[in-house]
């Protein structure tokens, strides 16, 4: 079984590095999403990395910015677009070499807050939810990946995904969240009646059947509904809406099958991800 907090570790850095060198060599008023330009983008990873700072403190602590901290527990996926806009008016530097230094400069905090630390204790996060120490360092390098996306896209500039980087943010942070608290994150439709097991299967990952059943998901053994084949960068790009199921599927990179396929997005109706910040012509 492959060592993800090991991986995550490992890459954290050089992806915040490939991350900072595409925001300097990118024009910082180039949009980078619908909403948002290349700087915001910048100002928003890094926004989180600084609240990273003090949540993994070896004593915990609170998001630094108090109106920030009472909104994060109240949170939703269907609000964290206003969550954001909030964070972006309190951390207001722009200039992207500023950022981009600030940014890499806490990602080395980060590493020597967790070094040598129990990366499956969990810490508050958002929607008064509870994810492992491992997780919070998986979402971040998820963070640098796909808003490194959004930029690359804009500016025309290569973006490598590779399945090792991508890998952990599904099993560190996504079933590690399922398997400790989801809290009011995924709050959303009335719940179902209906029973939804998806079997997730990669290469890259330990393989995990989530299971759906009256709006609170879980993570069991036994049969199956689904069964999802993805490339890890994949699945996130298509979590976070910045690629379509179809194009997903079109990729060869997630393939859908079982006794009945069907029920998946029912499924990802309850157990998705923000998709807020929405891709250039996406």
């Amino acid at each position: 079984m492959v060592d993800q907090v090991g991986v995550v570790r490992e890459v954290l850095p050089g992806c915040a590095r490939r991350f900072a060198e595409l925001v300097v060599g990118a024009p910082p008023d180039a949009k980078a999403t619908a909403d948002w330009t290349v700087a915001d983008t910048a100002a928003h990873v890094a926004s989180i990395a600084t609240m990273y700072t003090s949540i993994l403190a070896p004593q915990g602590g609170p998001v630094p910015v108090k109106p920030l901290a009472e909104a994060v527990l109240k949170v939703t996926v269907d609000t964290v677009a206003d969550l954001n806009t909030m964070a972006l008016r309190h951390f207001t530097n722009r200039d992207t070499e500023s950022t981009t230094k600030g940014l890499r400069s806490d990602v080395d905090t980060i590493l020597q807050l967790t070094e040598g630390t129990d990366h499956d204790r969990t810490v508050p996060w958002l929607g008064d939810s509870r994810v492992p120490i491992g997780g919070v360092l998986a979402h971040l390098v998820n963070e640098l990946l796909v808003h490194g996306w959004d930029i690359a896209r804009a500016v025309r500039a290569p973006w490598p995904m590779p399945a090792r980087e991508a890998a952990p943010f599904f099993d560190l942070f996504v079933v590690g969240m399922i398997r400790n608290d989801t809290g009011l994150l995924l709050q959303g439709p009335p719940p179902s009646e209906r029973r939804i097991a998806v079997a997730f299967r990669s290469r890259h990952t330990a393989p995990v059947t989530l299971v759906l059943h009256r709006g609170q998901v879980s993570a069991e053994n036994g049969p199956a509904d689904v069964r999802v084949n993805f490339d890890p960068a994949t699945l996130n790009l298509m979590m976070f809406g910045r690629i379509s199921r179809a194009r997903a599927a079109l990729t060869g990179k997630l393939f859908v099958s079982g006794r009945r396929p069907w029920l998946l997005p029912e499924f990802l109706r309850t157990v998705r991800l923000p998709t807020n910040a929405k891709p250039l012509n996406g």
